[in-house]
């Protein structure tokens, strides 16, 4: 394939297969929100609604609205699930249930500040397009709540009894790095720098080991490692995720040398990732070697793949490095034999380790209209860009 049919097909698999398959098939009309427990077909299946994946679906079309086209269609969608997360999402101190009932009522307490994470997302992305001010008071009264409790990001509902085992995750602080960058014209400018210096420090430094070239899931307090299932574990596709974050902030910065180390650390975690027997990237790993305790690592899932692309995309593009472009057409070949539906639309989520389909489902829990419409969004504009970055050199020549 040629860049330019590279651009298409990702441009072309968002606007008239992806999105088209969340609208007709996802909307509440008698409650509101959003269902996101979908089957192949696109039917409901179960309609708990989970707070984190609502406030994704917002962002989704919200940002869909600000960067593609104006589209009122795209607008309302938005609208109608921010109106049901501002009726029901919230508990009386500010924090984000976990899910919710069909009708709105409080399932699991807000234990998952990742919940919080989604919904400062959705609600500055959502003040972009309609300049509502109570959208923005959202975010930033959201945002600030993050960073109040983020070295107790569960508290009173954190399972670990404390002092014997303390540990610090690397989701949260990954995270912030590109949610800091989502909502920086609602912030004061020494907040986004001190989160923006805090989290390359963690991504970069603080869970990351340079002497296995990986990023840890899991570190004690002060940094050391923890011998432990928690410890010794490693999600390639978090490590991969969060490396296209450091990009956007090197591009931000003009620091050369933090974006040749992002693209080093994300070859080195997907020639690590990578399952050389079967293709794809493993879900989960021991770090030593040993079984993982999660019974699920040897499965293929779709964010891990459609997010490493992104990293390589924009590895590529950035500093030419031909080996991004080598192994963004392995991953983009082995992502598109296997995980999009061509019969029924979007992509399947789960499949197991021969790359067979795991599970029919296009939503439930964990899997909504999130990393693929980002993905094929980012993956577009990123091929876009290295078109139009070929095109000024040759003028050059």
């Amino acid at each position: 394939m040629q860049l330019n049919d590279y651009q298409r097909l990702y441009q072309d698999n968002l606007l008239n297969d992806v999105i088209p398959f969340w609208l007709k098939n996802s909307a509440d009309k008698e409650f509101g929100g959003y269902y996101t427990c979908l089957d192949r077909r696109g039917s409901v299946y179960d309609t708990d609604k989970f707070v984190w994946l609502q406030a994704r679906q917002v962002w989704c079309f919200s940002m869909l609205y600000n960067r593609v086209e104006k589209k009122q269609e795209w607008l309302d969608f938005a609208i109608q699930g921010a109106d049901f997360l501002k009726e029901h999402g919230r508990d009386e101190s500010g924090n984000w249930y976990f899910s919710l009932t069909r009708e709105g009522k409080p399932l699991i307490q807000p234990y998952n500040i990742f919940s919080d994470c989604f919904a400062t997302m959705a609600f500055g992305q959502l003040y972009q397009a309609t300049g509502i001010k109570e959208y923005a008071n959202i975010a930033v009264e959201t945002f600030l709540n993050i960073i109040h409790r983020k070295d107790n990001p569960k508290g009173d509902y954190n399972k670990a009894f404390p002092e014997t085992r303390p540990l610090k995750s690397f989701a949260l602080p990954m995270i912030l790095c590109n949610l800091v960058l989502e909502i920086e014209p609602l912030l004061k400018p020494e907040l986004v720098e001190q989160t923006i210096e805090s989290g390359i420090r963690a991504v970069m430094e603080e869970f990351y080991r340079p002497d296995l070239g990986l990023i840890l899931e899991h570190i004690a307090p002060d940094g050391s490692f923890s011998d432990s299932f928690e410890g010794r574990l490693v999600n390639p596709g978090h490590g991969l995720e969060s490396m296209w974050f450091i990009m956007d902030l090197a591009e931000r910065s003009g620091d050369q040398a933090l974006m040749r180390k992002a693209v080093d650390q994300t070859l080195s975690i997907l020639e690590y990732g990578w399952d050389k027997q079967y293709g794809g990237i493993f879900y989960f790993l021991d770090v030593k070697g040993y079984p993982p305790q999660q019974l699920e690592w040897d499965q293929k899932l779709w964010w891990v793949h459609i997010e490493t692309i992104i990293s390589l995309l924009k590895g590529y593009l950035h500093t030419g490095d031909e080996r991004c472009w080598q192994w963004f057409e392995k991953v983009h070949a082995y992502t598109w034999a296997h995980f999009p539906d061509d019969e029924y639309g979007e992509w399947f989520g789960y499949l197991n380790r021969q790359g067979e389909v795991l599970l029919p489902l296009k939503g439930g829990k964990w899997k909504g209209c999130f990393h693929i419409p980002r993905g094929l969004y980012q993956c577009w504009k990123t091929l876009e860009a290295i078109a139009e970055k070929k095109a000024n050199t040759l003028l050059q020549d």
